[in-house]
């Protein structure tokens, strides 16, 4: 049987208002049967939800410039998109992963169902690696400096906005979005304001603020 939590929505005839058509239910509780409401005119009934049918899929994991292969259940009448994250559960650990690319017959595809998909090639994003370009305070941008950070993946950066990370203490000036990333305007910010979450940034550039020269140089 499908597992649903209350809360949730789902799509099913109403004995009610809609025999012939489904319609979005609220689940109400969970069980062997379980609650829902119907949305349309508040008829509360009990249902048995259909069993849904997975099948087994090669997942390639990508995570701070390592990857490891396991095995995924997918729903069987799942559409795939890049983009679309999911949690995977390994012996080692549980991951939420980005799909970045599916392989089918054809070769790469960006959607595709589930039956035509060989395997799902996807990127950690619980936890993520940001790149980070800084330039010195006094505005030169011929002596930079490139660097790493480890912050959880829905950690969020704003134009304009000073970081302070252990000995680093920078403002970001600019921001790169990553290529599976959805949800924005333009793949470069740079407007104050502008904001993005860590595993959607390819990039960060910022000003150093931590000091007025560096001694490096």
């Amino acid at each position: 049987m499908t597992t649903v939590s209350p809360g949730e929505r789902v799509g099913l005839p109403c004995p009610a208002c809609s025999p012939d058509v489904e319609t979005v239910h609220e689940v109400l509780n969970d069980g062997g049967q379980v609650t829902v409401r119907c949305t349309e005119c508040d008829h509360v009934h009990k249902e048995q939800l259909p069993e849904e049918t997975t099948v087994p899929r090669n997942v390639v994991v990508s995570q701070d410039g390592e990857s490891f292969t396991a095995q995924v259940d997918v729903p069987e009448d799942e559409q795939l998109a890049v983009g679309e994250e999911f949690l995977l559960e390994t012996e080692e650990a549980v991951v939420t992963a980005r799909i970045t690319s599916l392989e089918t017959a054809e070769g790469r595809e960006e959607e595709a169902p589930t039956s035509a998909v060989e395997t799902i090639w996807s990127r950690a994003v619980g936890n993520v690696a940001v790149n980070v370009t800084m330039h010195p305070k006094d505005g030169r941008h011929d002596e930079t400096e490139s660097f790493k950070l480890q912050v959880p993946g829905d950690y969020q950066f704003q134009v304009g906005e000073t970081e302070t990370f252990g000995d680093e203490e920078f403002t970001v000036e600019g921001i790169h979005i990553r290529d599976d990333a959805h949800g924005y305007d333009f793949d470069k910010l740079d407007y104050e304001g502008d904001s993005a979450v860590a595993k959607d940034i390819n990039r960060l550039y910022v000003r150093d603020e931590s000091t007025t020269a560096w001694s490096a140089w």
